[in-house]
């Protein structure tokens, strides 16, 4: 068991966060398939966030010491890739598509709705903690246009009520 700081802050309470024998196994079980440490980069910084909640920079600091890579890369390839978060986020992610394909169908209006509804503005999280919203380019579901992902659901050919009924599904 190792325990980290969740950020660069000296505050040695609710920022500690411990990275159990379970998750030290399955990194060690992805680091085994690979001759070098930086081909399980991804996989590792997926993990910890699938863990943590979100990659602080004492989540990042872990990563590298796992795997013996500097901080300075990792979080370079955490920031590259946006299925990476670097704040806190809600209990369930909301991914919205605004692509062309959604747009057209009807996608435009949602996140005023997501606004209106929950308080939620893109890049935020909802006053109640249930929500984040993330806007994204493309999710690759045009032939559902518009979709949105609701932590790892899809959900297509959405309405602003249909959408509401969907989301309402998750506490």
């Amino acid at each position: 068991m190792i325990t980290f700081r969740q950020d660069d802050q000296a505050d040695m309470g609710e920022n500690m966060v411990t990275v159990n024998d379970r998750i030290l196994q399955e990194v060690n079980e992805i680091r085994n398939r690979y001759h070098d440490a930086r081909s399980c980069l991804l996989p590792t910084i997926y993990i910890l966030q699938r863990e943590v909640g979100w990659l602080s920079p004492g989540a990042l600091q872990m990563v590298g010491e796992l795997l013996n890579i500097p901080k300075a890369t990792v979080k370079g390839v955490s920031t590259f890739y946006a299925m990476f978060n670097h704040q806190p986020m809600g209990r369930h992610l909301i991914q919205l598509c605004t692509n062309v394909a959604c747009m057209i169908m009807g996608g435009e209006g949602l996140s005023d709705i997501l606004k209106e509804r929950y308080g939620l503005e893109p890049n935020r999280t909802s006053p109640d903690g249930r929500f984040s919203l993330v806007i994204m380019e493309c999710i690759g579901a045009c032939d559902k246009a518009p979709a949105m992902l609701v932590d790892t659901d899809l959900h297509g050919n959405l309405t602003g009520e249909g959408m509401i009924g969907i989301l309402e599904g998750y506490t």
